[in-house]
């Protein structure tokens, strides 16, 4: 069956939600088979950008659709779903409530990943016609948290079949045979010493003022702080220097093809997650989230030191990871401190991770997305 991921995410980006459309895009395609994305804008880009920048090892094709500024993604949703039923799409994947509205009206089968809260002027309508309109369709909602929220919200009212809770994924191939951390920082040309690691943007919510606390009160450990807006990373290289904080590295965006090896030269990961979390579109989402990260971090197999969030909790425990209050910095200091002190635990926690990131990968979440459902 031709797979026709309809999305309104930008391609090329380093957000968020775009690396984990063209992930879901990849696995789709692996498990599938012919596979085509169709996302908004004018610029194309070559697949071997594409690769690099997400990285990508199964091709799939991508498709850019113009459309009227006016109407915004309703009319990228209804010129993508016409081309989609024209290049013989059997199934419609989305994140845009748009798309799948469309996608019904035309008669074709819709599989819906929801990751946020619906909230808009006429989202909510678009969502109860998703769940209420005749047609074959499926329900993806990446924590038990948001379904919840979901459900109280709007009653569902779906068959068992229809629904599925998906958790974000890793693509573990390629976080096999990574070198132990003083050979991953010899290879990237970093310090030897102990280092503790941070992967992600550096919005509000993300526990950046904690990173920087602690990075004042252990200067024997290097910290590697991994990704952020160029004008993100500028801003904290001027209050680093200011402070006369000489052991933080901030590397900037990495691509994620290389992103495993940076992972990799760390002895603990960090995810210092605070109980507001922004994200690029606004909104809350401390309480439902399903970070890629922090899959990525179980699959480094690295001690993970995390925030302690009751959604976290639905993939993190006390054997795979180091759980601290959000923002309570002297339990974070001691957890730390621990860790530091303690090699085996972090071996044991690094272990651990790795055997529970094999049943997140991405292709075998699309095998559970496509099953009874193609």
């Amino acid at each position: 069956m031709r797979v026709a991921y309809i999305n309104t995410s930008q391609v090329p980006s380093t957000a968020a939600n775009s690396i984990q459309v063209m992930k879901v895009c990849q696995a789709l395609a692996q498990v599938n088979g012919p596979v085509r994305l169709w996302v908004p804008g004018n610029e194309q880009a070559p697949w071997s950008a594409l690769a690099e920048l997400y990285g990508l090892e199964t091709p799939f094709e991508v498709s850019w659709v113009s459309a009227l500024p006016v109407w915004r993604s309703y009319d990228f949703a209804w010129r993508a779903v016409r081309q989609a039923k024209a290049w013989g799409a059997g199934l419609i994947y989305t994140r845009g409530l748009q798309v799948a509205a469309a996608a019904l009206l035309h008669g074709l089968p819709v599989i819906l990943e929801q990751h946020l809260r619906v909230t808009g002027f006429f989202a909510p309508w678009l969502f109860r016609f998703f769940l209420r309109s005749p047609g074959k369709k499926r329900l993806l909602v990446i924590t038990q948290a948001l379904r919840k929220v979901l459900e109280c919200s709007y009653h569902l009212g779906l068959e068992p079949e229809e629904i599925q809770i998906a958790p974000s994924g890793v693509d573990l191939e390629r976080f096999s045979g990574l070198p132990d951390p003083a050979a991953a920082r010899q290879q990237l040309g970093f310090p030897e010493r102990v280092t503790a690691a941070y992967a992600g943007h550096f919005y509000a919510g993300r526990g950046m003022d904690l990173l920087f606390s602690l990075a004042q009160r252990f200067p024997e450990v290097s910290f590697l702080w991994m990704g952020g807006k160029p004008e993100d990373v500028a801003a904290w290289k001027v209050r680093l220097d200011q402070a006369g904080v000489k052991n933080v590295t901030l590397t900037g965006f990495i691509d994620n093809r290389r992103l495993p090896l940076y992972q990799a030269a760390a002895d603990i990961l960090l995810m210092p997650y605070e109980r507001v979390i922004s994200v690029s579109g606004g909104g809350n989402t401390a309480d439902i989230c399903s970070p890629i990260k922090m899959f990525e971090y179980l699959a480094s197999g690295r001690a993970i030191l995390s925030s302690d969030l009751p959604v976290l909790r639905e993939v993190l425990n006390l054997a795979n990871a180091v759980l601290c209050l959000p923002e309570d910095l002297p339990a974070w200091e001691k957890a730390l401190a621990n860790l530091l002190a303690d090699p085996a635990l972090r071996q044991c926690l690094g272990e651990q991770a790795r055997k529970d990131a094999c049943q997140y990968s991405w292709r075998a979440r699309a095998q559970r997305a496509l099953q009874d459902f193609i």
